[in-house]
């Protein structure tokens, strides 16, 4: 069973596209079945970042090993360097539509803590350095990302968001699944059952993350293919930022003399976005900006699965050891 589960997370990226093309050709050839769809939305979301947080070791930090310059880098890279280059990449493009903004500053401030962690592997990183900082990555996105949007957004973009569909959004899908699984943690050192729950929680990430993408992208398909004017107008914006935040992160490690495997780590966490985890908060905007802001972020997931295809061959070809 473990070798079938090491070949599902190997084949991730081509699963997730098959539930997106499924969701795409669902949608429009049963445009009747999106409403069906988005009905699932919701729970699939919640179960996805119940199964994510499970495998996050919240409470293994304390008992594991890790570099001091890796974190000060990582840190400095995501949460320093990253959001200043976004923020003009940003400007540059001149964008006036608040929705779109909403979209590209949520989606690009949050270093991704899940599939990260596979393709860092591939990518011939160090993975167990991947998986053991994302409680800092998941922590600090989550205390900076209000601190981002009110410096990056204009103040009437703000007021016009009613913040309290965001906090609902941020309770169900990610304070409740959060608590669950520190509870479920917790047990797992007393309880056999407790902790084999948890050890099944690890086939659960790869299943909900393409169910997701498959009731998201079928559903809402067909509001995208009216804004097509949207994709077009944000590619660009992801492209660029996928050629040129590897070497943010690999130039930050270079600055702490980090080893050739820390930096491709490096170089993948500021170049991988979290996606699905901002999604529910999209997903809580004003029914006028819902369609436009996840059309943005989930052109995001598609761009960068493509890209991650390319990383894992180029960055350890680039960054050699």
């Amino acid at each position: 069973m473990q070798h079938f589960k090491t070949k599902i997370e190997h084949f991730q990226i081509y699963i997730y596209f098959s539930a997106i093309i499924l969701g795409i050709l669902i949608g429009t050839n049963f445009p009747g079945i999106s409403g069906i769809l988005e009905t699932f939305v919701a729970i699939c979301i919640a179960i996805l970042m119940f199964s994510m947080f499970s495998q996050i070791p919240f409470f293994e930090l304390q008992k594991r090993v890790l570099n001091l310059k890796f974190v000060t880098a990582l840190i400095i890279a995501n949460f320093v360097i990253l959001p200043i280059f976004v923020y003009f990449l940003i400007s540059i493009f001149n964008i006036s539509s608040s929705a779109i903004l909403i979209g590209l500053f949520l989606v690009l401030l949050t270093p991704c803590i899940d599939y990260v962690i596979v393709f860092t592997a591939l990518g011939k990183g160090n993975a167990q350095y991947m998986l053991i900082s994302t409680p800092i990555l998941f922590v600090l996105q989550i205390l900076l990302l209000p601190l981002y949007l009110t410096m990056f957004l204009d103040k009437s973009i703000l007021t016009i968001i009613d913040i309290e569909p965001f906090i609902h959004s941020f309770f169900t899908f990610i304070i409740i699944p959060l608590l669950l699984v520190l509870t479920l943690q917790l047990l797992s050192k007393k309880y056999y059952v407790m902790s084999q729950t948890l050890k099944a929680t690890s086939w659960l990430p790869e299943l909900f993350m393409s169910l997701v993408l498959f009731t998201v992208v079928g559903s809402q398909i067909n509001k995208i293919a009216n804004d097509l004017s949207v994709v077009v107008k944000v590619a660009p914006i992801y492209i660029i930022f996928m050629l040129i935040a590897p070497f943010i992160g690999y130039f930050t490690g270079k600055l702490f003399h980090l080893k050739p495997s820390i930096l491709r780590t490096l170089a993948f966490s500021t170049s991988t976005r979290n996606a699905l985890v901002v999604l529910p908060l999209a997903l809580s905007l004003p029914d006028q900006w819902v369609t436009i802001t996840t059309t943005v972020i989930i052109t995001q997931t598609l761009i960068e699965l493509i890209g991650e295809l390319f990383y894992i061959k180029m960055i350890p070809s680039l960054i050699k050891s």
